[in-house]
C-alpha cells in the first residue's frame, strides 16, 4: 500500500512498525478515521445478520459459537479475536494501535448495531438489508485500512502464516475462511446468499473505496523511506 505526503514523499504504509503508525503524522484525521471505520465495520456486520441470508465466514463462526454459549455475538466477536491475536505471538507479529482497537470496537459496535436495527421478515426488506450491509462493509474496511494503523487480528493471523511459511496468502487465506466457516456451519451460523455476495463482492468494495479514504502519511520520525 502506497500513501502520499504533501510534498510528495512515497511511504510504505506496510513496512512501517507500531510506533512509526503513531508517528506518521496527521494523527487527528487517522484516528478519527480508524474509529470511524470499526464503527461502520461493526454495524454492517449487524446488518448482515438481521437480513438473515448469509454472513462471512468469521462471522458464520461468531454468530454458531454465540448460538452455543449464553454470550452476545460482539463479546463473541472480542473474545475470538483476542484468542487469534495470541496466534501473532509464535508468528512474530505485531499488533499496532488499530489491531488492538480492532479486537475491542468491532464487537462493542456490533451488538449496539443489532440491538439498533429490526429484525425484518420480508424478504423485500432482508435482501436490501444484506446488499447495504455488504457495501458499507467494505467502504468501512477501506477507512480502516486506509488509516494506517496496522491490520485486523483476523487478517493478520493470514499473512503472518504466509510470510512465516513461504505459501500463497491466497492459498492460506482460503483455507483459513474455509475452515472457520465449516465450523460455524456446524454450529449453526447461517450460511446462504449472503456468504456468496460477500466473497464475490467484499474485495472489489475495498479497493474501489480504498484510494478515495486512504489517509497521508507524513514522514515518521527514524523511518527510511529509501
Amino acid at each position: 500500500m502506497i500513501s502520499t505526503d504533501t510534498s510528495g514523499t512515497q511511504l510504505r504504509a506496510a513496512d512501517l512498525g507500531p510506533i512509526q503508525q503513531v508517528r506518521a503524522g496527521h494523527l487527528g484525521r487517522r484516528l478519527s478515521q480508524l474509529y470511524a471505520g470499526l464503527v461502520l465495520y461493526g454495524v454492517s456486520m449487524a446488518m448482515m445478520i438481521e437480513a438473515n441470508l448469509g454472513l462471512d465466514p468469521w462471522d458464520v463462526l461468531h454468530q454458531g459459537l454465540a448460538n452455543r454459549v449464553p454470550l452476545s455475538f460482539g463479546t463473541i466477536t472480542i473474545a475470538v479475536g483476542a484468542l487469534v491475536l495470541l496466534l501473532w505471538i509464535p508468528l512474530r507479529q505485531r499488533p499496532g494501535l488499530g489491531t488492538l482497537s480492532n479486537v475491542v470496537i468491532v464487537g462493542l459496535a456490533a451488538d449496539l448495531g443489532l440491538w439498533l436495527l429490526p429484525s425484518p421478515d420480508q424478504l423485500a426488506v432482508r435482501i436490501p438489508l444484506l446488499i447495504t450491509g455488504v457495501v458499507l462493509n467494505g467502504l468501512a474496511g477501506a477507512v480502516y485500512i486506509g488509516s494506517h494503523f496496522g491490520p485486523g487480528p483476523r487478517d493478520g493471523l493470514m499473512t503472518g502464516f504466509a510470510r512465516r511459511t513461504g505459501g500463497s496468502l491466497r492459498l492460506i487465506r482460503t483455507a483459513i475462511e474455509v475452515t472457520v466457516l465449516v465450523v460455524g456451519f456446524f454450529l449453526g451460523g447461517t450460511v446462504g446468499v449472503g456468504t456468496v455476495l460477500y466473497a464475490v463482492a467484499i474485495g472489489p468494495l475495498v479497493q474501489f473505496f480504498l484510494p478515495k479514504v486512504s489517509a497521508p502519511l507524513g514522514r515518521p520520525a527514524g523511518a527510511d523511506l529509501s
